[in-house]
């Protein structure tokens, strides 16, 4: 039995963390789990997009050392707004210095930001920090790629979504087409496959599966599936 296992129930937050690659769903399941549950959905990947684009926007490289007093500056003004989403979609609505950046995040240059950015130790830990805040008082469902490992290491529910690449290809190209947005298959493809190999070789908070974590391959189910086996495992237990 590991040590988390050895953690009791009242020393565990009342927090459902799932965590998972790019593309496979986890937004959609998550934000599903919380509205059964009545618990708040905090979407971590969303945060991370976020910074990327405020680099973008601010001309900062956060992998160049020459940029990291540039960077630490655009953290420590950091006005990042998470709200629920008032678009049909399984999107929270992202606010960044009081604009509305919900859209703009969402796209494969983001996401591939996004994989970078979390990388930087201190955006790691700027983020972390407002994570495990938001998170204290118990009643989220966290969702991410270090939310089980790292954010929320006590959470008392920990799940591990997963899927093919070619499978979360496809639900991604179909979520980008029926935005009205072109998309390339093929490329798509390969970036999902490159974002995988950057979260799970980078050093900081690397993608990988909670010890005390149930994984659920959802390459064969569809969403209702997923939200379904999840409650079940949170409410008999």
């Amino acid at each position: 039995m590991s040590e988390q296992d050895t953690t009791t129930n009242a020393e565990k937050l009342r927090v459902v963390t799932i965590d998972g690659p790019s593309g496979v769903g986890k937004s959609t399941v998550s934000r599903r789990v919380a509205s059964k549950l009545g618990f708040t959905y905090l979407d971590t990947g969303a945060m991370y997009r976020a910074v990327a684009y405020a680099c973008k926007q601010a001309g900062i490289n956060p992998a160049n050392p020459e940029q990291q007093e540039a960077l630490l500056i655009l953290l420590k003004q950091l006005d990042l707004c998470l709200l629920p989403s008032n678009q049909k979609n399984d999107n929270v609505q992202v606010l960044l210095q009081d604009e509305d950046i919900s859209t703009a995040i969402r796209s494969p240059e983001m996401s591939m930001a996004a994989s970078k950015v979390s990388a930087v130790p201190a955006v790691r830990a700027c983020l972390t920090t407002m994570q495990q805040e938001m998170g204290k008082a118990g009643g989220v469902v966290a969702e991410g790629r270090d939310t089980g490992t790292v954010v929320f290491p006590d959470a008392t529910w920990k799940f591990y979504l997963d899927a093919s690449p070619e499978e979360r290809c496809r639900r991604r190209v179909d979520q980008l087409r029926n935005q009205g947005q072109e998309v390339d298959e093929q490329e798509t493809l390969a970036q999902i496959i490159e974002r995988d190999q950057n979260d799970k070789e980078r050093t900081i908070a690397p993608l990988v599966m909670a010890q005390d974590a149930l994984l659920i391959d959802s390459s064969s189910l569809n969403a209702d599936e997923v939200v379904a086996r999840m409650l079940e495992v949170v409410l008999g237990s």
